[in-house]
C-alpha cells in the first residue's frame, strides 16, 4: 500500500505530465520515461544531464513517442509550444562546451552526429542536407566561423544545418522597457526558454529570460518559417548537446510541450536545483574536556610555532605573484600547487617538448578530470613577462574552434605558466617531417589548411580587435584527437584596433616564414601573417620545410623551389611524394598557387584571409598567373630594395606590381 502511494506521489510531484497524447510536463525528471543516449543521464535529484565531465562527447534526450505535426485538413503544420529551463556549468569561468539545442527530428537515433561544434545534431557530411528534415533552436556558446555564427553567446534557429536560418545574441526585452538585456548562457544560472510556432501565420518565436521572470511579451527572436515541407508525418522532440576541449555540464531542469496549444507553465518551486546551489546546515559545537584545555595551554605555544614554520615553508614552496595588470584579464588563474600536482612536480617523464620559450609539460587536473598542457616560461628566456602578458591578453579571450583554448595561467617567483587544453596528437610539424609518424593523407592536409585559415580570418577580421600572430608555422599548429588543426603559441602576438595602423616593433619570427616587408618597415601587420601562411601552405602540400639547404649549402626557400618546379614542368611535381596518387589534382594545384600568391613580394597583391577562405571553399576562382611573372616581380622587388633601401626608408612598388596584376 505504501509503495503504491509513493509511486503516485512521485508522479504527482516530479513528473506531472498530462494524460493527453499531445502534451507533457516534466517538473524535474526523476523517474521520467525518456529515450537517452550518448552521455546523457538523469541525476538522483531529477536533473536531465545531457553532458558530463567528458570532453568531445555528445548526449541526447527525446520524448519516447512521436508527434504528428501536420494538420490533416490543410496539410499545414499545427501550432506547437514548448518551455524548458536549462543551466550550463563549466569547470572554468570563461571556457565551456558547445551549448544545447532543442530539436524536432524524424529519428531519435543521432549516433552518426558529431560532438564539438556540431552539437550532436549533424556531421561534416550531412550538415546542410535537405534530407535531414531536422529543426533545432540552438543555444550556442562557441563561435564557429564556418557556420557564420554571430558571436559565442547566441540563440539560433536551425533548419537542416548549423548555419542558422536566423539568430540573435542571447537576451530578452524586459516588459515595459525599450532596450534589449543580454543574458550569458554560461552564467551558471537557470534560464527559461519558450519556443512557440503559430501554424496559421507560420511564425516561429524564441523567448529567453532568467528563471523567476515572467515570459516577456516581446520574443528574443522571431521569423516567418514554413515547416510543412520540413516535418515528416511523425517527428520526435528532444534535446541535444555536446562538449569540446573543456568539460561542461549541460542540464535541463524542467520541460513542457504542447501540440496545438500553449505549453503548460513549469512549477519553478518543484524544479531541482543546479549542483552549484548548495545549502549548509548550522554546525553544532561540543564542550571540550577540562584536561584537554590544560594540555593545550601547556603545549599550545610549541604547536603554534611548529605550525607557523610548516606553513611558512609551504607558502614559500607554492608562493605566487599577483600584480594589478592581472585584474584586467578574464583568464582563470590556477594555483601553483594545483599545477605542481597535475604535472607530478614537473617531472621529466611529463615533458612534452622544449624550445626557446621554455618547456611544456603534460598534466592531469584530477578535480576536473581534464588533461592539460602546461607551458613553463622563465623570465630570462626569449619569451619573458612582456610576451607572457601578450598571450594572456590575446589567446585568453579568443574563442574559436581552430585556436588552442587557453584555460588559464599562473605566476610564481621567476616562473610563468600558461595552461592549455591538451592536444593529444601534438604538433603538425612532426607529422610532416618525422618519418616515424604516419603520413597524413591529402584530405587531412587540406582540412588542416582550411582550419588554420579559418582561425586567422577570425583573428584578422572577425574578432573585436585585430590579432597578428607573428609566428605562424607548422610547429605552432597542434592537432586534437580528430586531427583538427588548432593554432597555438601566441607569445609573440600583437593586438590593435580595427582601422588603426600597427605600431613599429622588433622583427621576430622564424626563418623561412618571415616576410621581407617586415624587415623593411618594422611594422607587423596582417600581411606578415599572410606571407607566413603562404609558406605554411606550401610546407603542408610539399612536405618540406620553408627553408632548406642544397648540397652546395646555398640557401633555397621552399617558395623558390616550388616556383622553379612549376617553371620546369608542373606544380604537381612539388607535391609530397609520400602521398602517392591519393590526392585531388585541382585541390593540390589550388593550394600551391594560393601558397605562391600569398608569398608574393608585393603585399598589396596578397589576398586577404577572407579572400583565401573563398578560394579554398571554391566560392570564387583563383586568378590565373604565370611563374615567370612571379619570379620577375620577385627579382625586381629585391633589386629595388637593394638600390633604394639604403637611401630612404620607403619606395614604390608601382614598377614591380605592373609585371604581375590580377583582377579581384
Amino acid at each position: 500500500m505504501m509503495e503504491a502511494f509513493y509511486i503516485l506521489f512521485l508522479l504527482a510531484n516530479n513528473l506531472l505530465f498530462s494524460v493527453c497524447q499531445n502534451e507533457f510536463v516534466f517538473n524535474g525528471f526523476a523517474g521520467a520515461n525518456l529515450t537517452l543516449d550518448g552521455i546523457a543521464s538523469i541525476t538522483p535529484n531529477g536533473l536531465l544531464r545531457l553532458t558530463n565531465d567528458s570532453i568531445r562527447e555528445k548526449g541526447h534526450a527525446f520524448y519516447p513517442s512521436p508527434f504528428h505535426f501536420h494538420d490533416s485538413t490543410n496539410g499545414k503544420i499545427l501550432s506547437f509550444s514548448t518551455m524548458f529551463v536549462f543551466g550550463i556549468i563549466s569547470g572554468f569561468p570563461d571556457l565551456n562546451g558547445h551549448g544545447i539545442a532543442f530539436t524536432i527530428s524524424p529519428t531519435k537515433d543521432l549516433s552518426n552526429a558529431l560532438a564539438n561544434q556540431y552539437l550532436g545534431l549533424f556531421n561534416d557530411t550531412n550538415n546542410g542536407n535537405l534530407s535531414n528534415h531536422m529543426f533545432a533552436v540552438e543555444l550556442d556558446t562557441i563561435y564557429s566561423s564556418e557556420f557564420g555564427d554571430m558571436d559565442d553567446n547566441h540563440v539560433g534557429i536551425d533548419i537542416n544545418s548549423l548555419k542558422s536560418y536566423n539568430s540573435s545574441t542571447a537576451g530578452y526585452y524586459p516588459d515595459g522597457q525599450n532596450y534589449f538585456k543580454n543574458i550569458s548562457l554560461t552564467s551558471r544560472r537557470a534560464i527559461q526558454v519558450w519556443v512557440d510556432y503559430d501554424g496559421k501565420e507560420s511564425r516561429l518565436s524564441v523567448t529567453l529570460s532568467p528563471l523567476g521572470i515572467s515570459k516577456p511579451h516581446r520574443p528574443s527572436l522571431s521569423s516567418i518559417i514554413d515547416l510543412s515541407k520540413l516535418f515528416l508525418s511523425s517527428m520526435y522532440v528532444g534535446f541535444s548537446s555536446s562538449t569540446g576541449d573543456v568539460h561542461t555540464n549541460h542540464y535541463i531542469l524542467g520541460w513542457s510541450f504542447m501540440l496545438n496549444g500553449s505549453a503548460t507553465a513549469l512549477d519553478i518551486g518543484m524544479l531541482p536545483a543546479l549542483p552549484f546551489a548548495r545549502s549548509y546546515g548550522k554546525s553544532k559545537t561540543k564542550a571540550f574536556p577540562l584536561w584537554l584545555i590544560i594540555v593545550l595551554c601547556l603545549v599550545g605555544p610549541w604547536i603554534v610555532f611548529l605550525i607557523f614554520v610548516f606553513i611558512r615553508r609551504r607558502i614559500s614552496k607554492y608562493s605566487e605573484l599577483m600584480e594589478d595588470w592581472e585584474m584586467d584579464f578574464g583568464s582563470h588563474r590556477f594555483s601553483y600547487k594545483e599545477l605542481y600536482k597535475a604535472t607530478n612536480g614537473f617531472k621529466e617523464k611529463e615533458l612534452l617538448g622544449t624550445g626557446g620559450f621554455g618547456r611544456v609539460y603534460k598534466g592531469m587536473l584530477c578535480r576536473l578530470n581534464l588533461e592539460i598542457a602546461v607551458k613553463k616560461v622563465s623570465h630570462d628566456s626569449k619569451q619573458g613577462l612582456k610576451e607572457f602578458i601578450s598571450e594572456i591578453a590575446s589567446l585568453g579571450r579568443l574563442r574559436h574552434r581552430n585556436i588552442v583554448p587557453l584555460l588559464g595561467y599562473c605566476r610564481r617567483k621567476g616562473e610563468l605558466f600558461l595552461v592549455y587544453a591538451f592536444m593529444p596528437n601534438g604538433s603538425l610539424d612532426k607529422y610532416l617531417h618525422d618519418p616515424i609518424k604516419p603520413v597524413l593523407d591529402w584530405g587531412k592536409r587540406l582540412g588542416i589548411i582550411q582550419g588554420v585559415a579559418s582561425g586567422l580570418l577570425y583573428m584578422h577580421e572577425e574578432w573585436e580587435q585585430v590579432v597578428i600572430h607573428r609566428d605562424i608555422k607548422a610547429s605552432n599548429v597542434l592537432l586534437d584527437s580528430e586531427l583538427n588543426a588548432r593554432l597555438g603559441d601566441f607569445g609573440l602576438a600583437r593586438l590593435y584596433d580595427h582601422g588603426t595602423d600597427p605600431q613599429t616593433t622588433c622583427v621576430v619570427g622564424t626563418l623561412g616564414y618571415l616576410d621581407p616587408e617586415l624587415a623593411r618597415t618594422g611594422k607587423a601587420s596582417t600581411v606578415n601573417d599572410v606571407f607566413a601562411f603562404g609558406a605554411f601552405m606550401l610546407e603542408v602540400a610539399c612536405g618540406k620545410r620553408p627553408f632548406e639547404l642544397r648540397a652546395r649549402q646555398e640557401g633555397l626557400t621552399l617558395f623558390e623551389w616550388v616556383l622553379e618546379t612549376w617553371e620546369k614542368g608542373s606544380l604537381i611535381h612539388a607535391l609530397d611524394p609520400r602521398l602517392g596518387e591519393n590526392y585531388i589534382f585541382y585541390d593540390v594545384i589550388l593550394v600551391m598557387k594560393l601558397g605562391l600568391l600569398r608569398g608574393h613580394p608585393v603585399p598589396s597583391v596578397r589576398p586577404s584571409m577572407c579572400q583565401v577562405m573563398k578560394y579554398l571553399k571554391k566560392e570564387v576562382s583563383l586568378p590565373e598567373f604565370l611563374p615567370n611573372n612571379m619570379r620577375r616581380c620577385n627579382e625586381n622587388v629585391l633589386r629595388l630594395m637593394q638600390c633604394q633601401g639604403s637611401e630612404n626608408d620607403t619606395f614604390s612598388y608601382a614598377s614591380v606590381s605592373s609585371a604581375y596584376s590580377i583582377s579581384r
